[in-house]
């Protein structure tokens, strides 16, 4: 796991506490669920976009093509 600080307004800090109490999970588990939750109704598309299409007028190898897909996908992780 990773640590990370998060400014929480008074009154979020009061409702985590009490519900931490009251159902026995700790604040940090608490926090995890709610982020989970969040991420997974997400309204964000999930659908990949299509690879591209190269078209350099000469025909490209296998090892080439890999490259220049490779390259693509990293700069599509890079954006996020």
């Amino acid at each position: 796991m990773v640590k990370t600080t998060v400014y929480l307004p008074e009154e979020l800090e009061v409702r985590l506490d009490a519900e931490a109490a009251a159902t026995g999970v700790s604040k940090a588990e608490l926090i995890r669920r709610g982020i989970a939750m969040l991420l997974d109704n997400s309204a964000r598309p999930s659908q990949a976009r299509a690879l591209p299409v190269f078209n350099s007028g000469r025909p490209l190898t296998a090892e080439a093509m890999d490259d220049r897909i490779y390259e693509h996908i990293k700069e599509r992780v890079a954006r996020r």
